[in-house]
């Protein structure tokens, strides 16, 4: 009963969040891959579009809400895995704890449970992969004997919940190491690999990738080249200097997306389980049940620490996200629950609520902020007078599309535009999605951009298609707007202003948009892929 209520109470916690929130860049962007359905994307492999997709496809309607819908149900799905892989492991008890941790941290439920983004599926079969192996490699009780492991069929079904990780993010590939390295370390797991449903499962693991493959193979590769190097170009790579002050500013964001309640223990008990595993005794000192429990917790360290900790060190040479290491730290909140689970349960029932109460209004407030501008100076809803000028306030930079949307319909000078021209194109790549997704839904324009840095829009449409044609070039008030069109100038035989749009926010403008007629494009835009 506990479980359900605290499953269904954090899909209705996050689905609020879900329903207000503005869109972000890289949704916006995703939004794009549900347009263009491909076998794979410049950025990530195929997954993200049919969670992203989900929700739309499901109510033939694009707003923030049912962007997310695919990922607020996954991510309650990836929380029952979470306990019931908990549960398995070291009781009830534990699972469940785990399970609440995991509900109420940030990080966790923002990167995996609300946002669209590719890391909804990969948390999803990240957790599937973690409930297979600890049914395949651990009984269910620990009895007063060992039992022998003999490999079954259910290594089929691991190696193809790693597969569809992979299809996922790329971090399914570091996942696939762990296992692999858990059963190689372990000398009772190595006979895996000598198992003809190790074999079945290579095979699987093999056609469960051919979509990424094929596209890979079919477009030089840029994918992986793209995520093992290309893609720190624009941060300015460091790999060739280790900067500690970095690696300290990556490590305090990363307490404070998990929370300092949550991160201090679970990193304490990720460090203490990796000493012990370290200097424990020889397992022909222990009995059956403690080399069970040191076999189970070495093989949460290997589902974790490889993730979590690597992550989190490569950001001291070169640019990292926070979600990056979060898969790793997912798999150690059950180490976590196992922890805390011999706490007395009204120290266990404090720390999980107080900590869930504070994020929740901190939440809450900053919701508050973002959607209504309570903390903007001149703003309408401001309490007590606000304290940020809506022109430096960095949430602004999350684009209203519903109201975007209403905006281009008021319009007659947009509207009179977009019957004359034969595509939409913008001067970034994710400001193309928010354009896209804004786009009054009796519209059916191919949405581009003509820019350098212009990801999956390389792939998606052949410029030279539309020679000949008009187009409208949407342009950002923050950007340098001048620039841009003296870009894409030489490419088109005019430019031509048509009108601004802004939006706004507590009775104060937050956005400016500014509209251009480009017409009859004279050459296609060289992309540098």
């Amino acid at each position: 009963m506990i479980l359900w209520q605290l499953l269904i109470g954090g899909l209705l916690f996050r689905s609020i969040i879900a329903y207000f929130l503005p869109v972000g860049f890289d949704e916006a962007y995703y939004f794009l891959y549900t347009q263009t359905l491909d076998w794979s994307y410049f950025d990530h492999p195929l997954a993200v579009a049919v969670t992203t997709g989900t929700g739309i496809w499901l109510t033939g309607t694009a707003t923030p809400f049912t962007l997310r819908l695919g990922a607020l149900v996954l991510f309650t799905a990836s929380l029952w895995l979470l306990y019931a892989s908990g549960k398995w492991l070291f009781g009830a008890r534990a699972g469940l704890i785990s399970c609440a941790i995991a509900s109420i941290t940030p990080l966790f439920f923002l990167s995996f449970g609300i946002l669209a983004a590719p890391d909804n599926a990969l948390i999803f079969f990240w957790s599937m992969t973690l409930y297979l192996c600890v049914r395949e490699f651990f009984s269910a009780r620990a009895s007063g004997q060992l039992e022998r492991y003999r490999p079954t069929a259910r290594i089929a079904a691991i190696s193809l919940a790693i597969g569809l990780a992979c299809l996922s993010k790329y971090h399914g590939f570091v996942l696939a190491f762990s296992v692999a390295g858990f059963c190689l370390a372990n000398k009772s797991y190595r006979i895996v690999f000598q198992s003809r449903w190790f074999g079945w499962g290579l095979l699987i693991f093999g056609l469960a990738l051919l979509p990424l493959l094929y596209w890979n193979a079919t477009h030089d590769w840029i994918s992986f080249h793209f995520q093992l190097g290309d893609r720190f170009a624009e941060y300015g790579d460091r790999s060739n200097s280790y900067s500690l002050s970095s690696l300290v500013g990556v490590i305090l964001a990363q307490f404070g997306y998990l929370f300092p309640s949550i991160a201090l223990p679970l990193w304490w008990t990720s460090a203490k389980a990796s000493l012990s595993q370290l200097i424990r005794r020889p397992s022909s000192k222990l009995n059956a049940r403690d080399q069970q429990t040191a076999s189970k917790i070495n093989f949460l360290l290997w589902s974790g620490l490889p993730t979590a900790l690597g992550f989190t060190l490569v950001g001291g040479s070169t640019h990292t996200f926070p979600a990056w290491p979060a898969p790793g730290l997912w798999s150690l909140a059950i180490l976590l629950g196992y922890a805390t689970a011999s706490w007395p349960v009204r120290r266990v029932r404090r720390w999980l609520s107080g900590s869930a109460w504070t994020i929740g209004i901190l939440l809450m407030f900053t919701l508050t902020h973002i959607t209504l501008g309570t903390l903007q100076k001149s703003g309408d809803r401001a309490l007590l007078g606000g304290i940020i000028p809506i022109e430096s306030d960095p949430s602004t930079e999350l684009i209203d599309t519903m109201q975007l949307r209403q905006r281009f319909e008021q319009s007659d000078e947009f509207r009179a535009a977009v019957g004359t021209v034969g595509f939409v194109i913008t001067s970034k790549y994710w400001l193309s999605g928010y354009v896209a997704l804004s786009l009054p839904e009796d519209i059916n324009l191919p949405v581009s951009s003509f820019t350098s840095d212009p990801r999956g829009h390389a792939f998606w449409f052949e410029p030279q298609q539309w020679i000949g044609e008009n187009a409208l070039f949407i342009s950002l008030d923050r950007a340098s707007r001048i620039e841009e069109v003296e870009v894409i100038a030489p490419y088109f035989a005019a430019i031509t202003p048509l009108t601004q749009i802004a939006t706004q926010r507590g009775g104060e403008t937050s956005e400016t948009f500014y509209l251009y007629k480009a017409e009859n494009l004279l050459r296609p835009y060289p992309y540098p892929y």
